[in-house]
């Protein structure tokens, strides 16, 4: 069983669907990868596996607007974050998708 999965570029809003497993993960969509994630591609049948989805707007398939019409996608990538775990520990995005300050102090 699958459900239609609807998400927005965050740089033009068009709309991209995509046919997922129910058990959903999804973290955030942003406009930059996560350092060290590897992302795999809406077509990828092992893509559930990865720790994303990177999309091409508008490549990827056919794009709407917010009311189903086609529009032109504009092209620009933007990656969908799954929750990731390490040691049973939800690992934070890097950077932070909240847009808080950030404090990596690195020795």
């Amino acid at each position: 069983m699958t459900v239609t999965v609807r998400y927005t570029c965050p740089h033009c809003g068009a709309v991209h669907n995509l046919e997922r497993p129910p058990d959903l993960a999804d973290r955030s969509v942003t406009k930059v990868s996560q350092p060290g994630w590897e992302y795999a591609t809406p077509d990828d049948p092992d893509r559930e596996s990865a720790d994303g989805i990177a999309f091409v707007c508008g490549e990827d398939g056919p794009v709407t607007d917010l009311e189903g019409e086609p529009v032109e996608g504009c092209g620009r990538p933007f990656y969908l974050n799954f929750v990731r775990y390490e040691h049973g520990v939800e690992l934070e995005p890097d950077p932070p998708t909240y847009g808080g300050p950030r404090f990596d102090f690195k020795e």
